[in-house]
C-alpha cells in the first residue's frame, strides 16, 4: 500500500504544469457533461489539444493521434448539442434501440480483435486486447456523447473500470485514480441522463 501511495506521490511531483491543466479540463469535461452543459466541449477540445502536444512529444504517436480525434469530436459534439434537434435546436438526450446496441458492441469486438491481433504479433505491446478494447471503444463512446445517447454512460463504466485495471497493472497509479473518479462520475451522468430523458418524454407525450 505504501508503495502505491509513493507512486501517486512521485507522479504527482513530476507532473509538469501543462498536464495538470489537461487533468483539471478533463475532469471539468466530465462534470459538465453530467450538466448538460455544452461548455464542456470547450474543456474537451483545450484538454485533447494539450495532451496532443504532450503525447508527440514523449513519442507516443497513436495516442497523440487519437486525441486530434477527440479535438474534432469536440467541435462536432459543440454542434450537435446546441443545433442537432429538430428545426435547429438543442439536442435532446435519446436511446438507441436494442439492434444499435448489438451491430455497435460487434463492431467493436470485431475491430478489437483485429487490431489486437496485430499488437500480439507484431509489436511488445502489455494486454494487446484490453488495450485495444478501450482505445476502440473509447471512440465509439465520444461519438454517442456527442449525440447524447443515454447508454454512453453505462460503455463508460465498462472502458473505465478495464482502463483502471490495465493503468494499475502498468504502475499507473494517478491515471488508475482518475478513472477511478470518471467511474463514479459516469454514475451520476447516468443519473441525471435518464432523469432529463424521462422528463423530455413525459413533455412529449
Amino acid at each position: 500500500m505504501s508503495s502505491v501511495s509513493e507512486q501517486v506521490q512521485t507522479a504527482l511531483a513530476t507532473m509538469s504544469g501543462w498536464e495538470f491543466v489537461a487533468v483539471t479540463l478533463a475532469i471539468a469535461y466530465l462534470l459538465l457533461a453530467v450538466r448538460q452543459n455544452s461548455l464542456c466541449w470547450y474543456c474537451a477540445f483545450a484538454s485533447t489539444a494539450i495532451y496532443t502536444v504532450l503525447f508527440w512529444d514523449v513519442q507516443l504517436l497513436m495516442e497523440s493521434a487519437l486525441n486530434v480525434y477527440y479535438m474534432l469530436m469536440a467541435v462536432y459534439g459543440w454542434w450537435q448539442w446546441r443545433h442537432g434537434g429538430k428545426a435547429d435546436t438543442k439536442l435532446p438526450v435519446r436511446r438507441w434501440q436494442v439492434q444499435q446496441h448489438i451491430f455497435t458492441i460487434a463492431g467493436i469486438v470485431t475491430i478489437t480483435l483485429l487490431s489486437g491481433t496485430l499488437l500480439h504479433l507484431y509489436t511488445e505491446a502489455a494486454w494487446p486486447y484490453l488495450d485495444s478494447f478501450t482505445t476502440w471503444a473509447s471512440v465509439i463512446t465520444t461519438y454517442m456523447v456527442a449525440r447524447k445517447i443515454l447508454e454512453n454512460w453505462l460503455y463508460w463504466m465498462v472502458i473505465n473500470s478495464t482502463s483502471i485495471f490495465l493503468f494499475i497493472d502498468r504502475g499507473l497509479y494517478l491515471t488508475a485514480l482518475l478513472l477511478v473518479s470518471y467511474l463514479i462520475i459516469s454514475i451520476f451522468g447516468l443519473m441525471n441522463w435518464r432523469r432529463d430523458y424521462r422528463q423530455h418524454l413525459t413533455a412529449h407525450a
